[in-house]
């Protein structure tokens, strides 16, 4: 029966270690135990001989120093000592290289004492455990607060810790933001520096524990408040887990704003109003009056010649003046009142409310009175005159865009009237404005779709009646109206600069017709152009003409340019420079209309001219008009004496071209000898005739 019973409990002693090594195989530390007296090797989990090399039947017996290396043992010696006087468990660390020899590990060794019955310690179990991740952690951590220390101290954003709502730490910045020094701020409450109108905000946020970036208010020590953004996170920070606040400063940032703003919404150069910003204003004060029932009244002003002044005096100058217009516009409104500056010498002002045409009368009329008076301007005083449209909202107007349109309109009627006045917009007047507007629509399509034609009326020479020259006759082929002559358009073209690229369009096609012509044998004479006065003042007159005779082959003695007398009363000097210019290409130069104007003969003399033509007004009146006929006689015998070659236009019968032969004119055109004709029947007139031709 012993004996059975010694089987038993042997039997049940390998089933509980069984057991003890399956759970010590299955647990992530290294467990050994050592035989104090031998310090040979009793027991060893799987983890703890493998991560000597050994397995766990061979590191059975083995001597402590064999297992682990004779430096390591020496090196733990002191901890087992202490075990053994002490006979109490001890736990330490130990730094050991990683397996690459390249970073090391951080191991924690618990050694446990086995006591026998005298209280002597029979031997030591040794539990090892990795602890690289935690120390790597806690060195990651300690190194982040270090890094958020030194940011803290170095950032130029305040940077403010709390927990709970209470402030644990603040950096520099925060503390001049908010004009306290740290130790006044650690413990308090946030929320005591904060406005009171943006505590809800902060108090939802910090209730929360959210993330996030949101504006709000500051209280500075001395009462002021300062706009803020904050960005919120948590944090661990000294070992615990806080909020971190950046507290930007948005005071900059919102004072550009509030630079850029008013500049998108104000002119530089004067401070008020700009266009965008008046529309905005003009929308909502359209949309009030037709609410309540009230009139408005738009005045649309432009100063007189100010051109004049920016050639004259400066830019410099000419923006003095603005400056002042408008402090003196300011000034003479209401406070309801508006006034902008709309472009260039350009103002328009709402008057809101108004009670009638007589009030508004009276403001337009002080408007004109205090503009006009003088400006110290490069030293001197200078006055400028107002002009200045007005329209009233709703009577005259539907919308803003229109009222404003309107007001425009009176304003270009008040300057037709002899400028310095005030007009209040009139239907009638705007009609004939709407058909100049289309009219320069229609202009500028007929530019750009080939409308445009020349018709050609011939020069003879008088004695013997030969074709001496041929004047080209611009006419537009409107596709409703039908042919146009210049009257109808050349004074609107005139006005929108339009009579730029037409009268580029006219000689370019005149130089075509004098080639064709001059290859063909058909009439090898000039071609005369009239000039209109913009045209010829363009800077740079004479290079465009030679431009163009290069670009289309024409030599300049193939064309004649008609000036006419006015033109001649202009800037002498520059008149003759140009003038030399066109004739050092070749070109003949005519004076058209003479004895209309008032040339001086002195001008006459001092220009390199060829050729004077007397008007038709004369010519048509002879030979019963007793002043046409001195006049006439007058012309040529004078002009004969100056050595130009003589041309009478508006020729109507045989009596008018035998008077005029008498007194010695040289060449004459006219309805009797033919008239303006379009290109190909001018060309079919010329090869029905038989003359001699100038070669």
């Amino acid at each position: 029966m012993p004996t059975a019973m010694s089987a038993v409990d042997e039997t049940d002693a390998q089933a509980e270690l069984a057991r003890f090594r399956l759970l010590a195989n299955n647990l992530p530390v290294l467990i050994a135990a050592y035989e104090t007296s031998t310090n040979a090797c009793l027991f060893a989990n799987r983890q703890y001989a493998e991560a000597f090399g050994w397995t766990e039947t061979s590191l059975l017996g083995v001597h402590f120093a064999e297992v682990i290396g004779a430096e390591a043992a020496a090196l733990i010696q002191p901890h087992i000592d202490r075990l053994l006087s002490t006979r109490q468990a001890v736990l330490y660390e130990r730094r050991v290289p990683a397996d690459d020899g390249q970073n090391e590990r951080w191991i924690e060794v618990n050694l446990l004492p086995q006591l026998g019955e005298d209280g002597e310690v029979l031997a030591t179990f040794v539990l090892i455990s990795d602890i690289t991740r935690h120390r790597l952690a806690e060195r990651a951590a300690r190194e982040s607060e270090e890094r958020l220390g030194k940011f803290m101290q170095a950032s130029l954003e305040g940077i403010v810790f709390h927990r709970e709502g209470l402030i644990t730490d603040a950096n520099p910045p925060a503390c001049e933001l908010l004009g306290y020094g740290l130790e006044e701020l650690l413990g308090r409450s946030t929320l005591s520096f904060i406005a009171p109108e943006a505590v809800p905000k902060v108090q939802q946020v910090i209730r929360s524990r959210e993330e996030t970036r949101y504006e709000s208010v500051l209280l500075h020590k001395s009462g002021a408040h300062i706009p803020v953004e904050f960005i919120v996170r948590s944090m661990m920070f000294g070992g615990e887990l806080q909020r971190m606040t950046i507290i930007r400063d948005l005071r900059d940032r919102l004072e550009a704003q509030a630079r850029i703003h008013h500049l998108a919404h104000h002119d530089a150069l004067t401070g008020l109003p700009n266009r965008m910003a008046f529309m905005e204003h003009l929308q909502r004060c359209c949309a009030e009056a037709l609410d309540h029932g009230e009139t408005l009244a738009m005045l649309f002003l432009d100063l007189d010649n100010f051109k004049r002044v920016n050639d004259s005096l400066g830019h410099l100058e000419g923006d003095v003046l603005l400056r002042t217009v408008a402090q003196r516009l300011t000034g003479a409104l209401r406070a309801t009142d508006r006034v902008a500056r709309f472009g260039g010498d350009e103002f328009v002002l709402l008057l809101r409310p108004v009670q009638g045409r007589v009030q508004v009368d009276g403001v337009a009329r002080r408007l004109l009175a205090d503009v006009e008076q003088p400006v110290l301007a490069g030293g001197r005083p200078l006055s400028v005159t107002p002009s200045i449209g007005i329209a009233l909202f709703p009577e005259q107007a539907g919308s803003p865009e229109q009222l404003i349109q309107r007001a425009d309109m009176a304003m270009y009627q008040a300057k037709a009237l002899g400028r310095a006045n005030h007009q209040f917009f009139d239907a009638s007047t705007a009609a004939l404005a709407l058909d100049e507007l289309v009219l320069e629509s229609q202009l500028s399509h007929g530019l750009s779709h080939d409308e445009f034609v020349l018709h050609f009326q011939p020069q003879l020479q008088i004695a013997d009646g030969r074709l001496v020259g041929a004047e080209a006759l611009i006419r537009w082929q409107h596709p409703i109206r039908g042919l146009l002559t210049p009257e109808s358009f050349i004074g609107v073209a005139e006005q929108l600069r339009l009579m730029l690229p037409l009268g580029e369009w006219i000689l370019r096609e005149a130089a075509r017709c004098a080639r064709r012509w001059h290859d063909n044998g058909l009439a090898a004479v000039p071609v005369a152009v009239n000039l209109s006065s913009m045209q010829f003042r363009l800077e740079g007159f004479a290079a465009s003409v030679a431009r163009i005779l290069a670009e289309e082959g024409v030599p300049g003695e193939w064309l004649e340019l008609e000036l006419t007398e006015r033109m001649l009363m202009d800037d002498l000097p520059l008149m003759r420079k140009t003038l030399i210019e066109l004739k050092a290409l070749g070109l003949q130069i005519s004076v058209d209309d003479f004895g209309t104007g008032h040339t001086l003969l002195s001008h006459l003399t001092q220009l390199p001219i060829d050729k004077l033509k007397v008007d038709r007004q004369f010519v048509e009146a002879l030979p019963d008009d007793a002043g046409a006929l001195a006049i006439t006689r007058a012309i040529v015998q004078m002009a004969r004496g100056l050595g130009f070659t003589v041309i009478a236009e508006g020729v109507q019968n045989r009596a008018q071209q035998e008077l005029l032969a008498q007194w010695g004119c040289q060449q004459i055109q006219g309805l009797a000898l033919g008239g303006p004709l379009p290109v190909a029947e001018f060309e079919a007139w010329v090869a029905q005739r038989v003359w001699p031709v100038l070669g």
